[in-house]
């Protein structure tokens, strides 16, 4: 026979042929996992990718996934456009499920794991909390708290449920507009841990324009009666260089699952169950 076409293979590399294929089919997202990898290092394989995509020509949003096993905060930020920043998600409230040499983390677990990461957020690079639980198991007070920090924490909302069956709660959890707008805001800055008083959390996230989001937090199992006066507030953002100043300025807010309205000229003053959350929009007052 002839053996001429035995010279033939293709010489490109294979994530060449990669993304030159996703580009093809029209593909938006690419997650890129970082299974069986053993001796391989993650930033220059990632990094292969990326120039891969980029020379494929179509602008595909390049999710890196490698759990948070490299500090990918440390390089990601140059080579795709969000990292995975622990292992995967699991559908409970704060417990951890191990499976052998690795763990899922519960909705508690996974955000304490940002705190100190969010310094590496911003537009074009963020930190991916992992996909949505919502719809999964957890109850409609803890999916409304999930989905809350998840968008104020900037992390990519994927909705991992099934969409062909979901509840009619469970879709207005996750078509909640003004929720998600607060991890869409122009500034891109992700949400800090503003005060921490036993179970009671006050997570807080500056907006463009000056507006606030604001939400608090009952991670614990038994409800909790809290009392917040919005002008004693030290609420200040060193990354950021913003303040709340509640003390100099009125708000109002918005509380966004319940639509209330109302100001920061009076206090917050309410029972928080568990695992729920209060969210609310501040804007303020100029005049």
């Amino acid at each position: 026979g002839d053996h001429r076409d035995l010279h033939s293979f293709p010489t490109r590399r294979s994530s060449d042929l990669d993304a030159q294929t996703y580009a093809a089919w029209g593909v938006d997202y690419l997650k890129y996992d970082w299974c069986n990898t053993d001796g391989m290092d993650a930033a220059s394989s990632y990094a292969t990718m990326r120039d891969a995509l980029h020379a494929a020509g179509r602008p595909i949003l390049f999710s890196i996934c490698e759990w948070g096993g490299t500090k990918p905060w440390d390089w990601a930020p140059k080579v795709g456009h969000s990292w995975r920043t622990t292992g995967d998600i699991y559908a409970c409230w704060n417990c951890e499920v191990g499976h052998g040499n690795w763990s899922s983390f519960g909705v508690m677990r996974i955000v304490d794991k940002q705190v100190d990461l969010r310094k590496y957020s911003g537009p074009g690079h963020w930190n991916d909390m992992d996909m949505l639980e919502v719809g999964n198991g957890l109850t409609e007070v803890e999916d409304h708290a999930h989905f809350t920090l998840w968008s104020m924490m900037n992390s990519p909302m994927i909705a991992g449920n099934d969409l062909r069956s979901m509840s009619d709660s469970v879709r207005k959890t996750l078509t909640n507009r003004d929720v998600i707008a607060l991890g869409q805001d122009a500034l891109g800055i992700q949400a800090f841990r503003a005060l921490a008083q036993g179970d009671i959390e006050v997570w807080a996230k500056p907006l463009d324009k000056g507006e606030w989001a604001v939400a608090f937090l009952n991670r614990g199992d038994v409800a909790h009666d809290f009392v917040f006066n919005w002008k004693h507030a030290d609420i200040g953002d060193g990354l950021s260089n913003r303040n709340l100043e509640a003390d100099k300025r009125d708000y109002q807010w918005t509380e966004l699952w319940s639509h209330a309205k109302g100001s920061t000229a009076q206090e917050f003053k309410q029972q928080i169950a568990p695992h729920a959350v209060f969210v609310y929009r501040l804007v303020p007052n100029h005049g």
